[in-house]
Protein backbone atom coordinates (compact mmCIF):
# COMPACT_ATOMS: atom_id res chain seq x y z
CA UNK A 1 0.00 0.00 0.00
CA UNK A 2 1.23 3.56 -1.02
CA UNK A 3 -0.99 5.78 0.55
CA UNK A 4 -3.16 4.57 3.54
CA UNK A 5 -5.57 6.69 5.84
CA UNK A 6 -7.03 4.98 9.09
CA UNK A 7 -9.85 6.63 11.16
CA UNK A 8 -9.21 10.19 10.14
CA UNK A 9 -11.09 12.50 11.39
CA UNK A 10 -11.26 16.76 11.37
CA UNK A 11 -12.88 18.73 13.92
CA UNK A 12 -14.01 22.88 14.40
CA UNK A 13 -15.77 24.11 16.27
CA UNK A 14 -16.86 20.85 18.09
CA UNK A 15 -18.37 19.97 14.60
CA UNK A 16 -16.89 17.03 12.84
CA UNK A 17 -15.88 18.09 9.09
CA UNK A 18 -14.42 14.54 8.37
CA UNK A 19 -15.48 11.79 10.01
CA UNK A 20 -13.62 8.56 10.79
CA UNK A 21 -12.57 7.88 7.16
CA UNK A 22 -10.45 4.94 6.12
CA UNK A 23 -9.18 3.93 2.29
CA UNK A 24 -5.81 2.39 1.12
CA UNK A 25 -4.35 3.09 -2.66
CA UNK A 26 -2.33 0.97 -4.01
CA UNK A 27 0.32 1.99 -6.98
CA UNK A 28 -1.46 1.76 -10.61
CA UNK A 29 -5.22 0.86 -8.69
CA UNK A 30 -6.76 4.74 -8.94
CA UNK A 31 -9.09 5.68 -6.27
CA UNK A 32 -11.31 8.63 -6.89
CA UNK A 33 -13.49 10.30 -3.81
CA UNK A 34 -16.75 11.09 -5.19
CA UNK A 35 -18.65 13.80 -3.48
CA UNK A 36 -20.73 17.42 -3.29
CA UNK A 37 -18.87 20.47 -2.93
CA UNK A 38 -18.64 21.09 0.94
CA UNK A 39 -18.46 17.27 1.70
CA UNK A 40 -14.87 17.35 3.35
CA UNK A 41 -13.25 15.83 0.31
CA UNK A 42 -10.73 18.58 -0.06
CA UNK A 43 -10.53 18.99 3.60
CA UNK A 44 -9.24 14.88 3.77
CA UNK A 45 -6.59 15.47 0.73
CA UNK A 46 -5.34 18.76 3.46
CA UNK A 47 -4.98 16.31 6.54
CA UNK A 48 -3.27 13.59 4.47
CA UNK A 49 -0.76 16.06 3.05
CA UNK A 50 -0.49 17.68 6.71
CA UNK A 51 -1.41 21.23 5.70
CA UNK A 52 -4.98 21.70 7.43
CA UNK A 53 -5.60 25.03 8.26
CA UNK A 54 -5.22 26.21 11.84
CA UNK A 55 -7.92 25.91 14.08
CA UNK A 56 -9.11 22.68 13.35
CA UNK A 57 -8.22 19.65 15.17
CA UNK A 58 -7.03 16.08 13.02
CA UNK A 59 -6.40 12.98 14.43
CA UNK A 60 -5.60 9.05 12.77
CA UNK A 61 -3.13 7.96 11.14
CA UNK A 62 -1.73 8.44 7.86
CA UNK A 63 1.22 6.40 6.23
CA UNK A 64 2.98 6.92 3.17
CA UNK A 65 4.64 3.68 2.00
CA UNK A 66 4.33 2.00 4.74
CA UNK A 67 5.67 5.24 6.87
CA UNK A 68 2.62 5.00 9.67
CA UNK A 69 2.29 9.11 10.68
CA UNK A 70 -0.12 10.67 13.26
CA UNK A 71 -2.29 12.68 11.14
CA UNK A 72 -2.16 15.66 13.24
CA UNK A 73 1.92 15.16 12.76
CA UNK A 74 1.60 17.30 10.27
CA UNK A 75 5.20 18.28 10.28
CA UNK A 76 6.47 14.98 9.66
CA UNK A 77 5.29 14.71 6.14
CA UNK A 78 6.80 18.17 4.83
CA UNK A 79 9.63 15.75 3.63
CA UNK A 80 7.16 13.82 1.41
CA UNK A 81 6.02 16.97 -0.71
CA UNK A 82 7.02 16.89 -4.14
CA UNK A 83 9.16 14.37 -4.17
CA UNK A 84 7.18 11.24 -2.85
CA UNK A 85 3.54 13.17 -2.35
CA UNK A 86 2.13 15.71 -4.62
CA UNK A 87 -0.55 17.52 -5.14
CA UNK A 88 -2.62 19.27 -7.77
CA UNK A 89 -4.36 21.56 -5.61
CA UNK A 90 -8.31 22.79 -6.30
CA UNK A 91 -7.18 26.71 -6.86
CA UNK A 92 -4.61 26.72 -9.62
CA UNK A 93 -4.59 30.59 -9.97
CA UNK A 94 -3.76 30.70 -6.53
CA UNK A 95 -0.93 27.65 -6.47
CA UNK A 96 1.27 29.15 -9.22
CA UNK A 97 3.61 32.29 -8.59
CA UNK A 98 1.94 35.46 -10.18
CA UNK A 99 5.48 37.02 -11.12
CA UNK A 100 6.89 34.16 -13.11
CA UNK A 101 6.29 33.04 -16.42
CA UNK A 102 4.78 29.52 -17.01
CA UNK A 103 8.10 27.81 -18.07
CA UNK A 104 10.06 28.73 -15.51
CA UNK A 105 7.36 27.65 -12.90
CA UNK A 106 7.16 24.21 -14.26
CA UNK A 107 11.10 24.17 -15.05
CA UNK A 108 11.79 25.17 -11.17
CA UNK A 109 10.57 22.33 -10.19
CA UNK A 110 12.55 19.86 -12.18
CA UNK A 111 15.68 21.85 -10.53
CA UNK A 112 15.14 22.71 -7.05
CA UNK A 113 12.76 19.74 -6.34
CA UNK A 114 14.21 16.75 -8.62
CA UNK A 115 17.18 18.29 -9.03
CA UNK A 116 18.24 17.06 -12.65
CA UNK A 117 21.56 16.67 -14.03
CA UNK A 118 21.92 19.97 -16.63
CA UNK A 119 20.56 22.83 -14.32
CA UNK A 120 18.18 25.23 -15.65
CA UNK A 121 18.76 24.59 -19.21
CA UNK A 122 17.22 21.02 -19.00
CA UNK A 123 14.87 21.56 -16.60
CA UNK A 124 12.96 24.01 -19.01
CA UNK A 125 13.54 21.50 -21.94
CA UNK A 126 11.64 19.25 -19.61
CA UNK A 127 9.27 21.68 -18.67
CA UNK A 128 8.80 23.02 -22.27
CA UNK A 129 7.94 18.83 -23.14
CA UNK A 130 5.37 18.42 -20.63
CA UNK A 131 3.92 22.40 -21.61
CA UNK A 132 3.52 20.90 -25.03
CA UNK A 133 1.56 17.68 -23.83
CA UNK A 134 -0.77 19.71 -22.83
CA UNK A 135 -1.42 21.67 -25.80
CA UNK A 136 0.24 24.52 -23.59
CA UNK A 137 3.53 25.00 -26.14
CA UNK A 138 2.30 28.62 -26.62
CA UNK A 139 1.86 29.70 -22.84
CA UNK A 140 5.66 29.19 -22.22
CA UNK A 141 6.50 32.99 -21.52
CA UNK A 142 2.60 33.88 -20.15
CA UNK A 143 2.12 34.96 -16.74
CA UNK A 144 -0.69 33.13 -14.79
CA UNK A 145 -2.83 36.44 -14.51
CA UNK A 146 -2.61 35.83 -19.08
CA UNK A 147 -3.83 32.16 -18.46
CA UNK A 148 -7.56 30.84 -18.76
CA UNK A 149 -8.81 29.02 -15.94
CA UNK A 150 -8.45 25.81 -17.88
CA UNK A 151 -4.57 27.02 -19.34
CA UNK A 152 -3.69 27.38 -15.43
CA UNK A 153 -5.02 24.08 -14.05
CA UNK A 154 -2.91 22.36 -16.86
CA UNK A 155 0.20 24.45 -15.78
CA UNK A 156 -0.16 23.82 -12.55
CA UNK A 157 -0.91 20.07 -13.41
CA UNK A 158 2.83 19.82 -15.31
CA UNK A 159 3.96 21.74 -12.08
CA UNK A 160 2.59 19.38 -9.40
CA UNK A 161 3.77 16.00 -11.64
CA UNK A 162 7.54 17.72 -11.97
CA UNK A 163 8.92 16.80 -8.83
CA UNK A 164 8.45 13.16 -9.55
CA UNK A 165 6.25 12.53 -6.42
CA UNK A 166 4.87 8.80 -7.16
CA UNK A 167 1.85 8.99 -4.45
CA UNK A 168 -0.19 11.94 -6.18
CA UNK A 169 -3.64 13.81 -5.26
CA UNK A 170 -5.31 15.32 -7.92
CA UNK A 171 -8.04 17.36 -6.17
CA UNK A 172 -10.73 18.83 -8.77
CA UNK A 173 -8.39 18.41 -11.78
CA UNK A 174 -10.76 18.97 -14.43
CA UNK A 175 -12.65 21.57 -13.25
CA UNK A 176 -13.66 24.51 -16.11
CA UNK A 177 -11.89 22.69 -18.99
CA UNK A 178 -13.86 21.71 -21.83
CA UNK A 179 -14.17 17.83 -22.42
CA UNK A 180 -10.96 17.62 -25.06
CA UNK A 181 -8.66 19.33 -22.45
CA UNK A 182 -11.08 16.97 -19.86
CA UNK A 183 -9.49 13.54 -21.65
CA UNK A 184 -5.90 15.02 -21.95
CA UNK A 185 -5.74 15.25 -17.94
CA UNK A 186 -6.94 11.75 -17.97
CA UNK A 187 -4.38 10.41 -20.20
CA UNK A 188 -1.89 12.09 -18.08
CA UNK A 189 -3.50 10.76 -15.12
CA UNK A 190 -3.54 7.45 -16.26
CA UNK A 191 0.23 7.86 -17.33
CA UNK A 192 0.95 8.29 -14.25
CA UNK A 193 -0.81 4.99 -12.91
CA UNK A 194 1.25 3.49 -16.08
CA UNK A 195 4.10 4.00 -14.38
CA UNK A 196 3.32 2.69 -11.28
CA UNK A 197 1.86 5.49 -10.07
CA UNK A 198 -0.50 6.32 -6.62
CA UNK A 199 -3.56 8.42 -7.49
CA UNK A 200 -6.09 9.94 -5.20
CA UNK A 201 -8.30 11.85 -7.10
CA UNK A 202 -10.79 13.98 -5.49
CA UNK A 203 -13.77 15.17 -7.45
CA UNK A 204 -17.71 15.94 -8.00
CA UNK A 205 -17.19 14.87 -11.84
CA UNK A 206 -18.72 11.58 -12.26
CA UNK A 207 -17.36 11.48 -15.79
CA UNK A 208 -13.62 11.61 -14.58
CA UNK A 209 -14.34 8.52 -12.13
CA UNK A 210 -16.18 6.56 -15.03
CA UNK A 211 -13.13 7.41 -17.43
CA UNK A 212 -10.29 6.23 -14.38
CA UNK A 213 -12.57 3.46 -13.02
CA UNK A 214 -10.79 1.72 -10.10
CA UNK A 215 -12.31 2.29 -7.09
CA UNK A 216 -14.80 4.61 -6.17
CA UNK A 217 -15.58 5.97 -2.32
CA UNK A 218 -18.56 8.48 -2.28
CA UNK A 219 -18.24 11.00 0.74
CA UNK A 220 -21.52 12.87 2.00
CA UNK A 221 -20.99 15.11 5.16
CA UNK A 222 -17.74 13.96 5.96
CA UNK A 223 -18.54 10.53 5.61
CA UNK A 224 -17.64 8.12 3.28
CA UNK A 225 -21.26 6.59 2.61
CA UNK A 226 -20.29 3.68 -0.26
CA UNK A 227 -17.49 2.36 -1.35
CA UNK A 228 -16.09 -0.08 -4.11
CA UNK A 229 -15.10 -1.21 -7.75
CA UNK A 230 -15.65 2.22 -9.76
CA UNK A 231 -18.27 -0.42 -12.70
CA UNK A 232 -20.04 -1.52 -9.80
CA UNK A 233 -20.80 1.76 -8.09
CA UNK A 234 -21.75 3.16 -11.21
CA UNK A 235 -23.99 0.91 -12.67
CA UNK A 236 -25.70 -0.24 -9.25
CA UNK A 237 -25.56 2.41 -6.63
CA UNK A 238 -26.68 1.27 -3.25
CA UNK A 239 -27.22 4.40 -1.39
CA UNK A 240 -29.83 7.01 -2.21
CA UNK A 241 -27.20 10.29 -2.33
CA UNK A 242 -25.35 7.99 -5.20
CA UNK A 243 -28.35 7.65 -7.00
CA UNK A 244 -28.95 11.07 -6.96
CA UNK A 245 -25.56 12.42 -7.92
CA UNK A 246 -26.06 10.13 -11.12
CA UNK A 247 -29.29 11.19 -11.97
CA UNK A 248 -27.84 14.91 -12.05
CA UNK A 249 -25.36 14.38 -14.52
CA UNK A 250 -26.23 17.07 -16.64
CA UNK A 251 -27.48 14.40 -19.47
CA UNK A 252 -30.31 13.41 -17.69
CA UNK A 253 -31.04 16.83 -16.93
CA UNK A 254 -35.20 17.29 -18.65
CA UNK A 255 -34.99 19.75 -21.41
CA UNK A 256 -35.87 23.42 -21.35
CA UNK A 257 -37.85 25.72 -24.22
CA UNK A 258 -36.44 28.92 -25.11
CA UNK A 259 -37.87 31.67 -23.16
CA UNK A 260 -39.17 35.32 -24.81
CA UNK A 261 -36.75 38.02 -24.02
CA UNK A 262 -37.77 41.75 -24.08
CA UNK A 263 -36.09 45.05 -24.76
CA UNK A 264 -32.55 45.48 -26.01
CA UNK A 265 -30.26 45.58 -23.30
CA UNK A 266 -26.64 45.73 -24.33
CA UNK A 267 -25.65 45.26 -28.44
CA UNK A 268 -21.71 44.63 -30.11
CA UNK A 269 -21.36 44.79 -33.59
CA UNK A 270 -17.93 43.58 -35.37
CA UNK A 271 -15.82 42.98 -31.87
CA UNK A 272 -12.27 41.91 -32.03
CA UNK A 273 -9.66 41.10 -29.65
CA UNK A 274 -6.04 39.81 -30.34
CA UNK A 275 -3.49 39.22 -27.83
CA UNK A 276 -0.63 40.05 -29.19
CA UNK A 277 -0.04 38.25 -32.45
CA UNK A 278 -3.10 35.62 -31.47
CA UNK A 279 -6.46 36.66 -32.30
CA UNK A 280 -9.18 35.33 -30.03
CA UNK A 281 -11.81 36.94 -32.21
CA UNK A 282 -13.58 39.03 -35.13
CA UNK A 283 -16.60 39.82 -36.20
CA UNK A 284 -18.59 39.20 -33.29
CA UNK A 285 -22.70 40.61 -33.85
CA UNK A 286 -24.39 40.01 -30.63
CA UNK A 287 -28.31 41.34 -29.36
CA UNK A 288 -28.67 41.15 -25.79
CA UNK A 289 -32.40 41.54 -24.75
CA UNK A 290 -34.01 41.34 -21.15
CA UNK A 291 -34.77 37.71 -19.71
CA UNK A 292 -32.16 36.57 -22.86
CA UNK A 293 -30.17 33.48 -22.35
CA UNK A 294 -27.17 33.06 -23.76
CA UNK A 295 -24.35 30.21 -23.96
CA UNK A 296 -21.03 30.95 -25.25
CA UNK A 297 -19.54 27.71 -25.65
CA UNK A 298 -15.57 26.81 -27.02
CA UNK A 299 -12.29 25.17 -25.78
CA UNK A 300 -10.54 26.15 -23.00
CA UNK A 301 -8.40 29.14 -24.27
CA UNK A 302 -10.66 30.41 -27.15
CA UNK A 303 -11.70 33.87 -25.74
CA UNK A 304 -15.19 33.23 -23.85
CA UNK A 305 -13.89 34.91 -20.80
CA UNK A 306 -12.36 37.67 -22.71
CA UNK A 307 -15.78 38.44 -24.84
CA UNK A 308 -17.35 38.83 -21.64
CA UNK A 309 -15.02 41.09 -20.40
CA UNK A 310 -15.62 42.90 -23.64
CA UNK A 311 -19.41 43.05 -23.49
CA UNK A 312 -19.39 44.48 -19.82
CA UNK A 313 -16.94 47.09 -20.79
CA UNK A 314 -13.98 45.62 -18.82
CA UNK A 315 -11.85 44.98 -21.95
CA UNK A 316 -10.94 47.10 -24.30
CA UNK A 317 -12.07 45.72 -28.01
CA UNK A 318 -9.66 45.64 -30.68
CA UNK A 319 -12.58 46.68 -33.27
CA UNK A 320 -15.97 47.34 -32.98
CA UNK A 321 -18.80 48.83 -31.02
CA UNK A 322 -20.45 48.16 -27.90
CA UNK A 323 -23.78 49.79 -26.75
CA UNK A 324 -26.07 49.46 -24.03
CA UNK A 325 -29.14 51.05 -24.16
CA UNK A 326 -31.30 52.02 -21.11
CA UNK A 327 -30.36 54.36 -18.04
CA UNK A 328 -29.01 51.44 -15.61
CA UNK A 329 -25.58 52.43 -14.34
CA UNK A 330 -22.70 50.49 -14.95
CA UNK A 331 -22.60 48.05 -11.76
CA UNK A 332 -25.76 46.44 -13.30
CA UNK A 333 -23.50 44.70 -15.21
CA UNK A 334 -22.49 41.99 -13.19
CA UNK A 335 -19.84 39.21 -13.47
CA UNK A 336 -19.44 35.84 -12.02
CA UNK A 337 -16.30 35.38 -12.31
CA UNK A 338 -14.30 31.62 -12.77
CA UNK A 339 -12.03 32.24 -10.07
CA UNK A 340 -14.20 32.91 -7.10
CA UNK A 341 -11.09 33.55 -5.00
CA UNK A 342 -10.01 36.67 -6.94
CA UNK A 343 -13.00 38.40 -6.34
CA UNK A 344 -13.15 38.27 -2.55
CA UNK A 345 -11.74 40.47 0.10
CA UNK A 346 -9.98 38.17 1.78
CA UNK A 347 -9.17 39.31 5.30
CA UNK A 348 -13.47 40.12 5.89
CA UNK A 349 -16.06 37.77 6.67
CA UNK A 350 -18.70 36.33 4.30
CA UNK A 351 -21.06 37.85 6.43
CA UNK A 352 -19.31 41.64 6.82
CA UNK A 353 -18.77 41.14 2.49
CA UNK A 354 -22.43 40.88 1.97
CA UNK A 355 -23.97 43.05 4.50
CA UNK A 356 -21.80 45.51 2.55
CA UNK A 357 -23.71 45.03 -0.34
CA UNK A 358 -27.22 45.14 1.39
CA UNK A 359 -26.36 48.52 3.31
CA UNK A 360 -25.07 49.55 -0.05
CA UNK A 361 -27.87 48.85 -2.24
CA UNK A 362 -30.62 48.82 -0.03
CA UNK A 363 -31.32 45.57 0.46
CA UNK A 364 -33.37 43.51 2.79
CA UNK A 365 -31.17 40.74 5.20
CA UNK A 366 -33.73 38.45 4.77
CA UNK A 367 -33.14 38.66 1.01
CA UNK A 368 -29.38 37.09 1.28
CA UNK A 369 -30.97 34.37 3.63
CA UNK A 370 -33.74 33.21 1.27
CA UNK A 371 -30.86 33.31 -1.54
CA UNK A 372 -28.47 31.06 0.79
CA UNK A 373 -31.37 28.43 1.56
CA UNK A 374 -31.53 28.43 -2.49
CA UNK A 375 -27.99 27.41 -3.36
CA UNK A 376 -27.81 25.02 0.13
CA UNK A 377 -25.11 27.29 2.14
CA UNK A 378 -24.88 27.35 5.80
CA UNK A 379 -25.39 30.14 8.25
CA UNK A 380 -22.37 28.87 9.61
CA UNK A 381 -20.41 29.54 6.88
CA UNK A 382 -21.34 33.28 6.82
CA UNK A 383 -18.53 33.96 10.18
CA UNK A 384 -15.90 32.58 8.02
CA UNK A 385 -13.04 34.11 5.73
CA UNK A 386 -13.01 33.20 1.44
CA UNK A 387 -9.83 31.27 2.14
CA UNK A 388 -12.18 29.21 4.86
CA UNK A 389 -14.35 27.78 3.00
CA UNK A 390 -14.36 25.44 -0.30
CA UNK A 391 -14.14 26.62 -3.77
CA UNK A 392 -18.06 25.40 -4.90
CA UNK A 393 -19.56 27.16 -1.29
CA UNK A 394 -17.29 30.45 -2.65
CA UNK A 395 -18.71 30.17 -5.88
CA UNK A 396 -22.07 29.89 -4.40
CA UNK A 397 -21.32 33.39 -1.85
CA UNK A 398 -20.49 34.94 -5.18
CA UNK A 399 -23.28 33.90 -6.64
CA UNK A 400 -25.49 34.76 -3.86
CA UNK A 401 -23.71 38.67 -4.25
CA UNK A 402 -24.62 38.72 -7.67
CA UNK A 403 -27.99 38.22 -7.75
CA UNK A 404 -28.91 40.72 -4.45
CA UNK A 405 -28.59 43.82 -6.56
CA UNK A 406 -30.78 42.89 -9.19
CA UNK A 407 -28.42 42.86 -12.26
CA UNK A 408 -29.70 43.60 -15.75
CA UNK A 409 -27.04 41.39 -17.55
CA UNK A 410 -25.01 38.85 -15.75
CA UNK A 411 -22.23 37.18 -17.57
CA UNK A 412 -21.82 34.54 -15.48
CA UNK A 413 -18.25 32.71 -16.66
CA UNK A 414 -18.12 28.80 -15.50
CA UNK A 415 -20.26 29.83 -12.44
CA UNK A 416 -20.68 26.15 -11.89
CA UNK A 417 -17.24 24.30 -12.89
CA UNK A 418 -16.37 23.75 -8.88
CA UNK A 419 -19.68 22.33 -7.99
CA UNK A 420 -21.00 18.66 -7.82
CA UNK A 421 -23.84 17.65 -10.42
CA UNK A 422 -26.63 17.81 -7.80
CA UNK A 423 -25.30 21.63 -6.96
CA UNK A 424 -24.92 22.19 -9.96
CA UNK A 425 -28.52 21.79 -11.49
CA UNK A 426 -29.87 23.57 -8.76
CA UNK A 427 -27.86 26.57 -8.51
CA UNK A 428 -27.87 26.95 -12.76
CA UNK A 429 -31.82 26.59 -12.21
CA UNK A 430 -31.83 29.00 -9.78
CA UNK A 431 -29.76 31.44 -11.61
CA UNK A 432 -31.72 30.57 -14.69
CA UNK A 433 -35.01 30.84 -12.79
CA UNK A 434 -33.96 34.30 -10.59
CA UNK A 435 -32.60 35.89 -14.26
CA UNK A 436 -36.22 35.40 -15.41
CA UNK A 437 -37.88 36.56 -12.82
CA UNK A 438 -36.26 39.57 -12.55
CA UNK A 439 -36.15 39.99 -16.31
CA UNK A 440 -31.99 40.13 -16.12
CA UNK A 441 -30.51 38.98 -19.16
CA UNK A 442 -27.57 35.91 -18.31
CA UNK A 443 -25.04 34.84 -20.66
CA UNK A 444 -23.38 31.89 -19.59
CA UNK A 445 -20.01 30.44 -20.11
CA UNK A 446 -19.85 26.93 -19.91
CA UNK A 447 -17.67 24.15 -22.06
CA UNK A 448 -20.48 21.52 -21.46
CA UNK A 449 -22.51 22.25 -24.77
CA UNK A 450 -24.86 19.41 -22.82
CA UNK A 451 -26.06 21.99 -20.54
CA UNK A 452 -26.56 24.66 -22.95
CA UNK A 453 -28.16 23.12 -24.70
CA UNK A 454 -30.75 21.35 -22.10
CA UNK A 455 -30.67 24.50 -20.40
CA UNK A 456 -32.61 25.99 -23.89
CA UNK A 457 -30.27 28.80 -25.04
CA UNK A 458 -29.05 30.49 -27.35
CA UNK A 459 -25.80 29.16 -28.30
CA UNK A 460 -22.58 31.26 -29.31
CA UNK A 461 -19.76 29.19 -30.25
CA UNK A 462 -15.96 30.24 -30.55
CA UNK A 463 -14.09 28.24 -32.78
CA UNK A 464 -10.25 27.08 -32.50
CA UNK A 465 -8.49 30.22 -33.16
CA UNK A 466 -12.02 32.10 -31.25
CA UNK A 467 -14.15 33.18 -34.66
CA UNK A 468 -17.56 32.40 -34.04
CA UNK A 469 -18.86 29.39 -35.69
Amino acid sequence: MSLGVSDVSVVGDGIELVSHVSLAVEPSKPLTLLGETGSGKSLLAQAIMGTVPRGLTVSGHVSVHGDVQAADDQQARRKYWGRTLAVLPQEPWSALDPTMRALPQVGEVYQRVRQIAGGRPSANVRAAEDLAALHLSDAGRAFPFMLSGGMAQRVAFAAARAGGGDVLIADEPTKGLDADRRDGIVSMLRSHLEQRGTLLTITHDVSIARALGGAIAVMLEGRIVEQGPAVMVLASPTHTYTRRLLAAEPSAWPERSARASGELVLSARGVAKAFGERRLFSGIDLDVRAADLIAIIGSSGSGKTTLGGVLLGLVASDEGVITRPGQAPAWKYQKLYQDPVASFAPRATLRMLLEDVVERHGREWSVVEQLLQRVRLSHMLLDRRPDQVSGGELQRFALVRVLLIDPVVVFADEPTSRLDPITQQETLELLVETAADRGCALILVTHDHVIAEKLGARIVALGAIGSPS
